[in-house]
């Protein structure tokens, strides 16, 4: 997620605006591949890339089920006009990660139309406090396939922040008959059946069916378009709040980044004209990227606009908002380069919960910071005088980036404090040791979900030093560390 403008500040007479394991990931042994008589007759071998380990969320611990391991999201939607109804048919393959009475998930409350847990129909599955309950007993790594067909009007759920640019999150239907979404830290419940918390990532197959001469955008690898329907998958795990659903009159252009990398651009005409130029920049931002970070680790990127005044980092299909009062190209470029680099830095590798959100957003938007620095040329100095300000005013207003608060969900302590600590390495390390490790990070780890222990191993068995107390410090300090 982009950052909030904080206050404008001149570096140089320019202003700067700011839009583990410490071993390598493996693929897991496929779920219920097992020898066991007990082990299910289905194979579930070809979902086995999206089995992960759940974790409870301390932060928003009424979302999410750690109980459960979703493998694999297959969504089979409709959107139909003029009664703005979303029809769906989700099929969902279950690792449980733990023996349990039942099968709950995140879901808003639509007409449940039918209900199957391996092909067998479940009476008496319900739809309240936004979860689905369904009564089935499940047992430990033993998988089932969910089905749930439903249909109803959206409604969105509202976000835990005071940004500027907060508004409700979830599926959102604009004023043409489209619709969008925004949901972090969470609101994919509002379209689908989803254990909603990014310790889960999973794989994802997406068909949406569409009125004539609209078009239906989705993260994930673009698949073919029959039609009115359009069509995603994602061979790559995905965390619930880095899917995407966008539906509207779009125009589509397209590009290719490094090493051919195709890339999709999704606009309105008129309006969206402005910014189509800098969506045709995507190309230089990879480039920048990957010269630091290794290759993108996606197999396709692009962008889609729409009706919102935010912008996520939406997985290989960035979402970014067109509802801006005054366009600005160069800062509406330093917010996707922004996003972009979550590709790397919260996409391939994901927190294991809101605690750590400061994993994400830090190095993004100390990527954003080099970004800028290039572009303008202030010094290291006043970059660290500027960390070092506005540092002391989030924590003192905030309070420090590794011990978020529930109701200032991604604000700016989360972006700019992690983003000085990041400074802090990188001036102990220098520049060649420390995008090495950036590198190697993203390179050894995607697909996984870290935290702050797991982190810390790594950069300590990277770089053969011990940096823990200089992260720490900078993560849990109530003031600036010296």
């Amino acid at each position: 997620m982009h950052r909030s403008p904080l206050l404008a500040v001149a570096l140089a007479a320019v202003v700067l605006i700011a839009g583990c394991d410490d071993k390598p990931a493996a693929d897991k042994p496929a779920a219920g591949a097992s020898a066991d008589p007990a082990a299910p007759a289905k194979d579930y071998s070809a979902w086995a890339r999206g089995e992960s380990t759940p974790v409870a969320d301390p932060i928003y611990p009424k979302h999410g089920n750690a109980s459960l391991d979703v493998l694999h999201y297959d969504l089979k939607l409709s959107w139909a006009l003029p009664a703005k109804t979303l029809t769906g048919l989700a099929t969902l393959q279950i690792r449980p990660a733990a023996d349990a009475a039942s099968i709950e998930l995140d879901f808003k409350p639509y007409t449940l139309d039918r209900v199957t847990v391996d092909d067998e129909a479940v009476t008496g599955a319900r739809v309240s406090a936004e979860r689905l309950v369904v009564p089935v007993a499940v047992t430990k790594d033993k998988p089932v396939t969910l089905a749930v067909a439903y249909h109803g009007k959206p409604a969105t759920t509202p976000m835990p922040s005071h940004r500027s640019d907060a508004e409700p999150l979830g599926l959102t239907v604009t004023k043409e008959g489209g619709l969008y979404t925004m949901q972090e830290p969470f609101g994919a419940f509002t379209w689908y059946p989803a254990n909603d918390q990014p310790s889960d990532k999973a794989l994802y197959d997406i068909e949406v069916t569409v009125p004539a001469g609209y078009s239906a955008i989705a993260a994930g690898t673009p698949a073919g378009v029959k039609g009115t329907t359009f069509t995603y998958a994602s061979d790559q795990p995905m965390a619930t709040y880095l899917q995407t659903l966008a539906v509207g009159r779009y125009k589509k252009a397209t590009g290719k980044g490094p090493r051919g990398i195709p890339l999709t651009y999704w606009y309105r005409a008129g309006t969206d004209n402005k910014m189509l130029p800098s969506l045709k920049k995507s190309p230089k931002f990879l480039a920048f990227l990957e010269k630091r970070f290794g290759p993108y680790p996606f197999a396709s990127g692009g962008i889609v606009l729409v009706d919102s005044p935010s912008g996520m980092e939406t997985q290989q299909m960035i979402t970014m908002g067109r509802e801006i009062k005054k366009f600005d190209a160069a800062y509406f470029e330093e917010d996707l380069l922004h996003e972009y680099a979550h590709q790397w830095f919260g996409d391939a590798v994901t927190t294991s919960t809101w605690t750590d959100l400061w994993l994400n957003e830090g190095w993004a938007m100390y990527v954003q910071f080099l970004w800028e620095q290039e572009l303008y040329h202030f010094s290291d100095k006043e970059l660290e005088e500027y960390l070092r300000k506005y540092d002391a005013l989030d924590r003192k207003k905030i309070g420090p980036p590794g011990h978020p608060k529930a109701a200032n969900f991604a604000e700016d302590n989360v972006y700019i404090c992690p983003a000085a600590m990041l400074k802090e390495l990188n001036d102990a390390l220098g520049d060649a040791k420390f995008f090495a490790l950036a590198k190697a990070w993203v390179q050894t780890q995607k697909g996984s979900q870290q935290d702050r222990a797991s982190f810390i191993a790594f950069v300590n068995k990277q770089t053969g030093k011990d940096f823990t107390k200089l992260i720490n410090s900078w993560l849990d300090s109530k003031t600036t560390p010296r």
